[in-house]
């Protein structure tokens, strides 16, 4: 009961929603499959289990025309975002790769200002470059000696902040343009959306869609229904009630909790500087 009051808090469903999401790259960093196919199993599983709810539940899906525009082009947008984000994680470790991809909050910034005409508050505006020498400090500055493979991890990463600022920013028009309060049904047809997509890019790639075994199919279960489901639904659902900027802010709980997980279950070796710069970021 208690739960369900703090839920009708749109900046605790932002806190909460991120916790979820937080544990995404968990779930793929165990699951044996490959990067495309485990975020398409997590679209599909979360799109089902939404889809399951709806038509039990007895709800109706009905949008305008702007609202299908707007969560056709989020689902592109998420689309790009799981495909760099999955091998960003590959290259360099899921905390990583997910504190890169929440640059987003430079670009959510930039277009709240730009699109929205939103006036960013002097703490934010002190935040974004604290932000930016955090994540440096993470990633190293002495570029040209990391590894090949290292730095197509970084910039896969940043690749992933660029797409999920514009999948965000799409899924806040849908919003705009949906009279529903909880947006089960936008996330759902999104995520079936993209299990489209990134089934196909999998067939293209040549990868395999099976899942080898009964715990892998378990963990992406997980992936789909409490990291995807439950984490992208509580978020989406503030989306057009907060400004864009704080929305960013509010997702850098997300990375800074995936660097401690990924130091808790994969024993992460993190040095100092890199500990402050997560700490410069939160």
């Amino acid at each position: 009961m208690r739960l369900m009051i703090l839920l009708q808090n749109v900046h605790f469903r932002l806190f909460f929603g991120a916790v979820m999401i937080s544990f995404s790259p968990v779930f793929v960093n165990i699951a044996n499959v490959a990067p495309t196919t485990s975020g398409f199993y997590r679209v599909l599983f979360g799109g089902i289990a939404l889809t399951f709810f709806i038509f039990f539940s007895g709800k109706k899906i009905s949008f305008n025309q702007s609202a299908w525009v707007a969560i056709f082009c989020s689902a592109i947008f998420f689309s790009f975002d799981l495909w760099f984000w999955h091998r960003s994680i590959l290259y360099v470790g899921p905390g990583l790769a997910t504190l890169l991809a929440n640059m987003q909050v430079f670009f959510m910034m930039a277009a709240g200002v730009l699109l929205f005409k939103q006036k960013p508050s002097v703490r934010q505006i002190i935040s974004v470059p604290l932000a930016i020498i955090g994540l440096f400090m993470v990633v190293g500055i002495d570029w040209s000696n990391l590894p090949q493979n290292y730095q197509l991890g970084i910039v896969f990463g940043i690749l992933t902040a660029i797409s999920y600022s514009g999948y965000m920013l799409c899924m806040r028009q849908a919003r705009i343009h949906s009279t529903y309060s909880i947006p089960m049904r936008e996330i759902a047809i999104m995520s079936l959306f993209v299990s489209i997509f990134l089934g196909s890019t999998a067939i293209f790639e040549g990868k395999s869609l099976l899942i080898p075994t009964v715990i892998d199919f378990s963990w992406l279960l997980a992936y789909g229904v409490l990291s995807h489901a439950v984490g992208l639904v509580l978020i989406a659902s503030s989306l057009a009630r907060v400004p864009t900027t704080e929305v960013g802010l509010a997702l850098l709980l997300q990375p800074s909790l995936s660097f401690l997980w990924d130091i808790l279950f994969f024993n992460r070796s993190t040095s100092l500087v890199e500990a402050l710069g997560v700490l410069i970021v939160l």
